[in-house]
């Protein structure tokens, strides 16, 4: 545990200098989306009276998109944390073969590596979280409790992704990462509107994507409109994804490193 703090105190002094790169992707992006899908898009939604209402679970739509932008920001800022920098870490700057050197082990890596990413969602989700209640998106203080389910969220994006980082000897496969896997998730993975208004055969599709999940899970502690089988369900789903992507991490970056 020690050679992990190692590792996230190095994570942390790195982000002191670069924080500001981060502002517009982790923060004013998305508070950009919430402003003008919840509250300018959402007045039209609110007007057109039960049919929406219907739809949103019986609350305004900012209301009802604000936790679904908290997921999905979670998953984004989880993947910046876990595609170039894991890469970089690995074959430009060369910082985990430089820890490797040191007692630091890969195991030490992989832990101090997610408390950082543990730390940079909690980070952007207390910050969402306090602009949506500014802005009236949130309907009552239950929507803090929808911070762990979007570190959750986070994590089981952070995993997977970082051990196929691990596992690339080049970028050239990110862009493909971004365009047809995150993109599509965060646009139809019940962000903005339930996923039965998707077509039947893609239906089946959405519910097995992790944001369908992390979006459900966090919107149901916000709304209040989710019981304990649904949180076991999709906290379920969630942990699993991110323990196999751990595994994974840990396995990749030892033979990429090690072997």
């Amino acid at each position: 545990m020690s050679g992990a703090a190692h590792v996230l105190e190095h994570k942390l002094l790195n982000y002191r200098r670069t924080f500001r790169g981060t502002i517009f992707t982790s923060f004013l992006s998305p508070v950009l989306f919430l402003t003008a899908m919840g509250i300018g898009l959402g007045t039209y939604v609110d007007r057109s009276g039960g049919a929406a209402l219907t739809l949103t679970q019986g609350v305004a739509y900012a209301a009802f998109l604000a936790p679904g932008l908290l997921a999905a920001n979670a998953m984004q800022t989880a993947t910046g944390e876990s595609t170039y920098p894991i890469m970089s870490a690995i074959t430009w700057v060369r910082q985990f073969p430089g820890m490797l050197a040191t007692p630091i082990t890969i195991r030490a890596i992989v832990l101090g590596q997610l408390a950082y990413v543990v730390l940079r969602l909690t980070l952007v989700a207390l910050i969402f979280v306090g602009v949506a209640a500014l802005l009236g998106a949130a309907v009552s203080p239950a929507i803090l409790l929808a911070v762990p389910a979007a570190i959750l969220t986070g994590l089981a994006f952070a995993t997977p992704i970082s051990a196929f980082a691990a596992w690339l000897k080049n970028d050239s496969y990110f862009n493909l990462l971004f365009r047809f896997v995150i993109t599509p998730m965060f646009l139809f993975s019940g962000t903005f509107f339930p996923i039965e208004q998707l077509p039947a055969l893609v239906q089946p599709i959405a519910y097995l994507t992790p944001l369908y999940h992390g979006v459900a899970l966090t919107r149901g502690l916000a709304l209040g409109s989710i019981d304990a089988i649904g949180v076991a369900v999709h906290a379920g789903f969630l942990g699993v994804v991110f323990v196999v992507g751990a595994i994974l991490f840990e396995h990749s970056l030892r033979r990429r490193l090690v072997s």
